[in-house]
C-alpha cells in the first residue's frame, strides 16, 4: 500500500454497509491466511522443512488447485 498521506482537500466517500461488510470480511480472511502462513514459516525456523517423504510433490497440489477451480467455475456449453 502507498506510505503517501491522502491530500486534505479530498472527501473519503463511505461504503455502502454492505460492502463495508464485504471488505471487512475480506480483511478478516487475509488475515487469517497470514496468520496461518507466519506459523508455518515460525515451525519451520524452529523444526527445520519436513522430510521429503512427509510433503506433497508441488505438481499433486497444483491438479488439486486447478480441479477446486474447475468445480467452482460455471459449465460452459
Amino acid at each position: 500500500m502507498s506510505e503517501q498521506p491522502v491530500p486534505a482537500d479530498t472527501a473519503r466517500q463511505p461504503l455502502e454497509p454492505a460492502a463495508a461488510e464485504a471488505v471487512r470480511a475480506y480483511a478478516a480472511k487475509t488475515r487469517e491466511n497470514a496468520d496461518q502462513l507466519a506459523a508455518v514459516l515460525e515451525d519451520i525456523a524452529v523444526n527445520g522443512l519436513p522430510s521429503v517423504e512427509d510433503c506433497t510433490p508441488w505438481e499433486e497440489l497444483r491438479e488439486a488447485h486447478l480441479a477446486r477451480l474447475a468445480r467452482q467455475r460455471p459449465a460452459v456449453a
